[in-house]
């Protein structure tokens, strides 16, 4: 048996995190841990040396040495004093400064500190950041009572199971997205911070002074300066306004404003046609709004148009009115209503939404004067390693040009940290999967047609409707398609689109199968169970070489 003392361990699911670290070391048994007591007690198989023991606890931030006063050559205790560069033996620790809490900027501090390094992570608002507290925890919670209400309302099934519609209680739905959102936000972020001794937490404002040193408006008054040896910026993005005359006089809302609406409006216009704006027209939709979508040209008309079309469809079905090629000209909101002026009459709705992209959270922070190069959206331009212009100065997430998906943001994060401590870590987005959760869902990967025509491939693609997918026809909901699309001559498959119930359960396996770089046929080969959506994959690649309407179930 060993024992080390531990330091730093402020909670009790701090001292969860070292008995997983110890008991990751080979040669540990088991390992116990007391908060109270701090000390640690390993069993072991008898060749465990105390290094690689303290090693694990020291690299999460904690001060580790053996119970009877023994240190190996990874104790860190004189290395968090506080100072911004702290000795550990003859080696500086290494000062990161963090600014924002989000997916980004917690899996940077996390991995920093893992690496030794001192973190200060700075946040002017709500620990946490857009996904856990504004966007994908609380739409998707939204989204999924409007699904379950929608069942209620209507099914495939309404002859043998009796349907209601059911009585829409807004704000106990909200009371319970936004408890979940709490507890999640805690678990997930304000914990772990608390028990994680090498991060600091600065509420405030951060603005750089020059590329080595940060000015903090503290958010309890006061200013501290920072200096740093590496920074990560990871402030995310903000709903876009677009500049239309009437509109900011108008008590429209946003993302934010909507998810933590405790009503329903009677009539709903929604601006935009993408991701935001269809998942939150549908669940208001299923929530007995009467919604109208604006779009100025088509639903996602950046991606394969039969995406939009079905999508439209499906809509449509529901009785949400689309409203193609119409633009919102001037908005005007007078007693209670807004009345729109488009190039296709006079819309009035009781609440308008307006969903139109995110922009940068990067004005404000003098980034000219540290070095930081923007691109024309205001994102901050970095390469594949998270660097920005600026020496020392990385940025990931929502700020960047990357895409706006939270773990496109954590992946990034965590990359940006190995960086900063020396490393060559960088982020390949060629097989990352995208999920937009409507009903049917849209999920893609990989090359469409178009993508791939510039860059220069030739393509072959099938597409597959859902009356050739079992689970669906077991369903009684054939709505949308599966396409793939593969290089002409070789068979590689290069992309997948999926409009279907749970296409974002399917896509997962569409991007590793084009990560192995496999061919259509080889996709073909492999043995997908029956009766479930993701067969579906299996039968529109065999599409390239049969008629699937002709074989049997489960036909290899």
């Amino acid at each position: 048996m060993i024992e080390l003392q531990v330091e730093g361990m402020t909670c009790g699911s701090c001292t969860e995190h070292v008995k997983q670290a110890l008991e990751q070391v080979a040669g540990v048994r088991s390992a116990s841990v007391s908060y109270p007591q701090g000390l640690a007690a390993i069993a072991t198989d008898g060749h465990v040396g105390l290094e690689p023991l303290i090693a694990v606890v020291t690299a999460l931030g904690y001060r580790a040495r053996g119970a009877d006063g023994s240190a190996g050559p990874f104790d860190q205790a004189s290395g968090w004093s506080g100072r911004e560069t702290t000795q550990a033996g003859d080696e500086q620790s290494l000062h990161v400064a963090v600014i924002g809490s989000g997916g980004a900027a917690m899996a940077a501090a996390l991995k920093a500190a893992e690496g030794g390094a001192r973190v200060t992570l700075i946040e002017r608002g709500i620990i946490g950041g857009t996904c856990v507290n504004v966007g994908c925890v609380p739409s998707k919670i939204m989204i999924r009572a409007a699904h379950v209400a929608q069942l209620r309302r209507e099914s495939p099934f309404d002859a043998g199971l009796s349907a209601t519609t059911p009585v829409v209680l807004r704000e106990r739905l909200l009371a319970q997205q936004q408890g979940r959102v709490d507890e999640l936000r805690h678990a997930k972020y304000e914990s772990i911070l608390e028990c994680t001794p090498a991060i600091t937490v600065l509420r405030g404002t951060a603005r750089f002074r020059d590329g080595r040193t940060l000015s903090v408006e503290l958010a309890e008054g006061g200013e501290r300066i920072l200096a740093f040896d590496r920074c990560l910026i990871a402030t995310g993005a903000s709903p876009a306004i677009p500049p239309i005359p009437g509109l900011k006089n108008t008590p429209y809302w946003t993302s934010d404003e909507a998810l933590v609406s405790d009503s329903t409006p009677k009539r709903l216009a929604v601006i935009g046609s993408s991701v935001v704006a269809l998942e939150l027209a549908q669940a208001f939709a299923r929530l007995s709004s009467k919604v109208s979508i604006l779009a100025r040209h088509t639903l996602f008309f950046r991606e394969d148009p039969a995406i939009g079309a079905a999508l439209t469809a499906a809509f449509r079905m529901e009785g949400i009115e689309v409203l193609e090629h119409t633009q919102a000209s001037q908005v005007v909101y007078a007693d209670g209503e807004f009345v729109l002026s488009t190039n296709h009459g006079e819309l009035r709705a009781d609440q308008l939404l307006v969903a139109t992209g995110r922009t940068p959270n990067t004005q404000g922070m003098n980034l000219q004067g540290a070095g930081v190069n923007l691109d024309q959206r205001g994102g901050i331009q970095i390469d594949t390693g998270m660097r920005s212009s600026a020496p020392d100065i990385y940025a990931a997430g929502d700020c960047t040009n990357q895409p706006q998906f939270v773990y496109v943001a954590a992946a990034a994060g965590t990359r940006a940290a190995i960086n900063m401590l020396g490393g060559e870590a960088t982020l390949n987005l060629g097989t990352m999967p995208a999920v937009v959760f409507t009903d049917p869902q849209v999920a893609t990967v990989g090359y469409s047609e178009v993508e791939a025509h510039h860059a220069g491939l030739e393509t072959d693609s099938r597409t597959l409707s859902l009356d050739n997918v079992p689970r669906a026809l077991a369903n009684f909901d054939t709505r949308g398609f599966i396409k793939l699309v593969a290089e002409a001559g070789s068979g590689r498959l290069l992309g997948v689109q999926a409009v279907t119930p749970e296409a974002g359960e399917i896509i997962q396996t569409a991007a590793i199968a084009i990560r192995a770089r496999m061919t259509v046929q080889e996709l073909a080969d492999q043995l997908f169970p029956y009766l479930t959506m993701v067969e579906g994959l299996k039968l529109a690649a065999q599409t390239f070489t049969k008629d699937v309407k002709q074989l049997s179930c489960c036909a290899g």
